[in-house]
């Protein structure tokens, strides 16, 4: 009875499991049926289409509000490999709409199928307006491909093209880092298009739309209740000035070289001119591949370059107004000490050359006339102030972290990529080049004076003459003023950086450089009517002729701009930088040029 009574008990236990279950069973099959539709929703996929629906990017303006770059309609043919049925007719029939061969087509399907059969993905990109119509009437025929809507970018100026950058396809290091993109999407490459991707791109949606068997849209899926809306990307404000930019390059027209415009106040960027350089306009468009791989190719002139950020040059003359500020707060000169030139600096059985001028001379009339032998002078007293230091090694290290404080040898971070630094050598460079306290001031006294192993970048240069401008202090270079609406500033460069130099020691600096302007070596970017400060500088180029630099600010007592200038291959700094110097500041606080003799010399001359 009792094996009875147990057996019994297992039974119900059995029972009521399997009631169980089937309760279980019974409630979900409800709930996928009735109340959850997603299973409905994947049952009907080879009706529905899932179309992406790109935001259109922001828009980019200048400082003035004058529009840069805006938006363009066009369409990238789709295919859905699993929907769709090769026949003949098909093949043919798109191969004599898209001007391909049928080898093409296959090539083009394959790689479609291999990416994933249930996913749309680009089988020919921005098709011209005609092939748009031509297939939009076919489409009931096509079965499988659909048209993809998107934006591409429009440029309104033809200048500009490394600051604004472009858009091209994601590749696969892309895709790996953001999950946002998917293959076929567009992302900036270079310039701010690059920079505040983020921001410009928006975020996309989707719309899932109902597909009868012709291949014809129905409509929207349920009312469009699974699509999800596009947030159109925020537009710029840039600190160019559209004018100031285009007409530096119309400056540097058969030029090699850089133009960089800062407004000393604020840290931003008024012209950004590299050159040679390209339309933007070449990389929009079914084109894009084949104009790029014609500007890579181009060995001679390398549009693609960046100069302005990228090219790497001894600052020449120009550093000599450095070393004026680091021997002052040093202690070891100050406005009124004097040496003396005789045409030159001798060290060893060399000797340094230097311009025909007065000697002895101060300050403020060794930066009027462009004086080797004082800032050899200059150097020399600060690397062996044994009052302050007990080694040359000592007191270089000092030297370097006050010219690091400028902005040399370093990145300001900003917001451009693929920004270098140029080259300040530390103390520890000499040790292993000349062996560990084997090196003495006059082993690298050509530094003094900007050349030897320093090199900078144009808007390093730039930057060092807003400082100058500025009596001590510099906002971080920057391009982009306002994010989203244009009294939405954009803070991140906001920061103010002092530089190592007490700013009571510019004064005689500035004095030099007016002096400069006035009656010395920058008489030939001076401005009918506008106090300016300036410095030529000749960079050495041990592969053919010198390189022509000057750097210069205006107003003297309310500075506006801040300029470098340089020119490859066109000797002396005079000779070149400074009428184009004189040029471009007369064309921004003047807005207009009256030398049209000096402006058409300038457009005309060819220095390649």
């Amino acid at each position: 009875m009792k094996d009875s009574s147990r057996y019994q008990y297992r039974k119900w236990i059995i029972l009521l499991s399997v009631i169980l279950v089937s309760v279980v069973y019974i409630i979900r099959l409800l709930f996928l049926q009735i109340i959850d539709d997603q299973w409905e929703i994947r049952a009907k996929g080879n009706a529905l289409r899932y179309v992406c629906d790109y935001p259109p990017r922001g828009l980019i303006y200048d400082r003035n509000g004058e529009l840069l770059v805006t938006n363009t309609i066009s369409y990238d043919l789709m295919v859905v490999p699993r929907n769709v049925k090769l026949t003949e007719t098909l093949i043919k029939e798109l191969c004599h709409i898209l001007q391909i061969s049928e080898e093409e087509f296959m090539k083009r399907f394959d790689k479609a199928k291999a990416y994933s059969p249930y996913i749309g993905s680009i089988f020919d990109r921005q098709i011209t307006d005609e092939t748009h119509g031509y297939i939009e009437e076919r489409l009931h025929r096509l079965q499988g491909f659909y048209l993809q809507p998107r934006t591409l970018r429009k440029y309104l100026t033809s200048s500009a093209a490394h600051s604004l950058g472009y858009i091209g396809e994601v590749n696969y290091y892309e895709i790996e880092k953001n999950p946002y993109y998917k293959m076929g999407d567009y992302i900036g490459k270079i310039g701010i298009e690059k920079y505040y991707e983020e921001e410009l791109r928006g975020t996309k949606g989707c719309q899932i739309l109902m597909v009868d068997n012709l291949n014809r849209e129905k409509g929207s899926f349920q009312n469009g209740m699974f699509d999800t809306a596009a947030i159109v990307g925020k537009s710029l404000w840039a600190s160019l000035d559209k004018e100031l930019q285009e007409y530096g390059e119309l400056l540097m027209k058969n030029k090699r070289g850089s133009i960089v415009a800062i407004e000393p106040s604020t840290g931003e960027i008024l012209c950004i001119v590299t050159s040679p350089s390209y339309d933007p306009a070449l990389l929009v468009g079914r084109n894009r591949g084949k104009n790029y791989a014609i500007l890579e190719k181009d060995s001679i002139n390398k549009p693609l370059f960046n100069r302005a950020l990228m090219a790497q040059y001894p600052p020449g003359s120009t550093f000599k107004l450095v070393n004026a500020l680091i021997g002052q707060e040093e202690g070891v000169i100050n406005k009124d000490t004097r040496f003396s030139c005789t045409m030159g600096f001798a060290y060893g059985n060399r000797v340094l050359g230097c311009h025909a001028h007065a000697s002895p001379l101060a300050m403020v009339a060794s930066i009027q006339t462009s004086c080797n032998a004082y800032y050899c002078r200059v150097l020399k007293a600060i690397l062996e102030n044994r009052k302050k230091y007990k080694s040359t090694k000592e007191a270089y290290d000092a030297w370097y972290q006050k010219i690091i404080s400028f902005g040399f040898g370093q990145k300001f971070n900003l917001d451009l990529p693929y920004e270098l630094k140029g080259n300040i050598p530390t103390s520890a460079y000499y040790d292993r080049y000349y062996g560990e306290n084997r090196w003495k001031a006059t082993t690298i006294i050509s530094i003094a004076i900007g050349q030897g192993e320093i090199t900078v970048t144009p808007i390093q240069l730039a930057n060092f003459v807003a400082i100058i401008a500025n009596r001590g202090y510099y906002y971080p270079p920057h391009l982009v003023k306002a994010i989203g609406h244009k009294d939405s500033l954009n803070t991140q460069f906001y920061t103010k950086h002092y530089v190592d130099v007490k700013p009571a020691y510019f004064d005689p600096v500035i004095e030099g450089m007016e002096k400069a302007a006035t009656a010395g070596t920058v008489r030939s970017a001076s401005v009918p009517g506008i106090k300016i400060g300036g410095k030529t500088g000749t960079a050495q180029n041990p592969h053919g002729k010198d390189h022509s630099i000057l750097i210069g600010y205006a107003p003297l007592d309310n500075p506006k701009i801040a300029i470098s200038v340089i020119v490859e291959n066109a000797g002396f700094g005079a000779t070149w930088a400074g009428p184009i110097t004189s040029l471009m500041i007369e064309k921004y606080l003047k807005d207009s040029v009256s030398r049209k003799e000096l402006e058409e010399r300038i457009i005309n001359t060819n220095i390649y």
